[in-house]
């Protein structure tokens, strides 16, 4: 079995679960499914990004690699003016975060591409739990793509942990934005904020 959680069609046996999860004060309800990314709970750098976030967010939100829609749905929940976009390669995933977003009563827009292929249009935030195991070379590729989408206030947001290159990763993304934050650092995970994209072109 070659699945990974970035598949586009992955073959494994369904293996639904639930989740449940509490984003500042709204209780989340979720359905997740082997072949996706963290089947069965939020896992912990997904939680690290979600707690780094500001207290206030507005405008129109990219999950990036959403999964069954962890960030997503949570961030719509709790702020139900956001206009939220869901994207992720693999289809089961995008799937499953539509039918979150629904049972939850999340009004979201879902994608099925490869990174913002299929994506239109330019963001306020743009939020990222990356596929590290894809490899530097894709995921770098994912952070030059997001500079070139974000409003002129723009901002991403992305948690990676510190083994994994997060220090690699921010001298990259400086090279990209003109103003790079670690805004917190919790159990080996950094959620770095990027804004001032140097080439915006949108």
């Amino acid at each position: 079995m070659n699945d990974h959680y970035y598949s586009a069609d992955p073959q494994s046996s369904h293996r639904y679960a639930p989740a449940e999860y509490v984003y500042r004060g709204a209780a989340l309800r979720f359905l997740t499914d082997a072949g996706v990314f963290s089947r069965g709970e939020v896992d912990f750098g997904t939680d690290v990004l979600l707690n780094a976030l500001p207290e206030e967010i507005a405008g129109r939100v990219l999950d990036l690699g959403c999964g069954w829609g962890a960030v997503g749905v949570s961030v719509g929940k709790r702020y139900p003016d956001c206009r939220i976009v869901m994207t992720d390669v693999n289809a089961r995933a995008a799937a499953l975060a539509a039918e979150n977003a629904r049972a939850n009563g999340v009004k979201a827009e879902t994608v099925i591409g490869d990174g913002l292929e299929n994506v239109t249009g330019a963001f306020d935030y743009i939020l990222t739990n990356p596929p590290i195991r894809a490899g530097k070379q894709v995921i770098y590729a994912l952070f030059a793509a997001c500079a070139k989408r974000l409003t002129e206030k723009g901002k991403m947001y992305l948690v990676i942990r510190k083994q994994q290159g997060a220090e690699s990763a921010v001298r990259y993304l400086k090279t990209l934005f003109g103003a790079v934050d670690t805004v917190d650092r919790s159990g080996g995970f950094h959620v770095i904020c990027c804004q001032e994209a140097k080439e915006n072109d949108v």
